[in-house]
């Protein structure tokens, strides 16, 4: 028998196999929807259609996003710093600024306008013995930037972490909807933003300190409807890299956090509520991610206990597997 035939006969033979096990084993169910699985109580879609106006309440989302990551223990990881989180008053900002304080940091926190959402970020910063000081102002606002870094160094005497995680996001089926004035206002708040900031923290860092930017996995992916935020999130890719060759002989390390789809306010105030049902459903674990799951990413870029040696890095946080 040529060898051509016996290959043929071998792989039918494996297929053969397989086969017969495919009928004898039920599909697995998702890994979501197993009690014994971590993770598997987090709202899986269908998730309830909503829409918030710009730029979207924390209060108002349905369910009501995780932050409290009652099962991470600090353990001073963080003890006597001070962080500056920009979009600190919900979403991811709020879950970073919660785990920052339980490792022992006091903590500044900037957001646009959502004053009830970010005096309830204060109290659960407070709640874990920690001070908080919150400013309510726009990260495009070069000017703003600087005056709000003098005011917290006047309050605290210090900076040691930035975290720039402030972002606009909207989308646009073609790129002909996205006009001029569209494009600045997402590149000036999702890049500007991170430059201005930057900026004005820059001269109160020391070696030790470190810069943590909110990326995203369309970064890396792209997206065919989030054209001007995904490349502004490259552009954040490039400017993390660029910034941490920059200052490590100055010994400040500088890094990035991708997420994929997160339980946020950003999404309802982005698409139409009938598709915020399926949200995060293409991920492995068939669901977004909950904020507070993404909060441990950044603080172990933000201790030395943990990441002395890593700079230039993007973390992700995707629920994929690749990126």
């Amino acid at each position: 028998m040529p060898n051509s035939e016996k290959t043929v006969q071998k792989q039918r033979h494996i297929q053969e196999q397989q086969d017969q096990k495919d009928q004898q084993n039920p599909q697995p169910e998702p890994v979501t929807h197993s009690p014994s699985r971590p993770g598997s109580d987090y709202p899986t879609p269908p998730l309830p259609p909503q829409h918030q106006a710009k730029p979207g309440s924390e209060k108002k989302l349905t369910p009501a996003p995780h932050y409290e990551a009652d099962a991470y223990q600090g353990s001073q990881k963080l003890e006597g710093k001070v962080a500056l989180i920009t979009g600190g008053d919900s979403g991811i900002g709020r879950a970073v600024a919660v785990l920052f304080a339980r490792e022992g940091a006091d903590v500044a926190i900037i957001y646009l306008c959502e004053d009830e959402d970010a005096l309830k970020t204060q109290k659960a910063i407070e709640a874990e013995g920690q001070s908080c000081f919150a400013l309510s102002g726009d990260v495009k606002d070069h000017e703003f930037c600087r005056q709000a870094v003098t005011q917290i160094v006047d309050h605290f005497g210090k900076i040691n972490v930035l975290v720039n995680n402030a972002a606009f996001q909207e989308h646009a089926p073609s790129l002909l909807d996205i006009n001029p004035s569209r494009w600045d206002e997402t590149f000036k708040t999702n890049i500007y933003g991170y430059f201005n900031m930057t900026q004005a923290v820059l001269p109160f860092l020391q070696a030790g300190d470190c810069i943590i930017n909110t990326s995203s996995v369309t970064a890396f992916a792209g997206n065919a409807e989030l054209i001007d935020y995904s490349s502004t999130k490259g552009a954040i890719n490039s400017f993390t890299y660029s910034l941490a060759s920059n200052l490590a002989p100055q010994g400040i390390r500088v890094n990035a956090v991708a997420p994929g789809p997160v339980w946020t306010p950003l999404n309802p105030a982005d698409r139409p509520a009938e598709e915020i049902k399926d949200f995060g459903k293409n991920t492995l674990f068939g669901r977004p991610a909950q904020p507070e799951e993404l909060a441990p990413a950044y603080v172990f870029l933000a201790s030395l206990v943990c990441s002395s040696y890593i700079t230039g890095a993007v973390l992700p946080v995707t629920g994929q597997a690749g990126q």
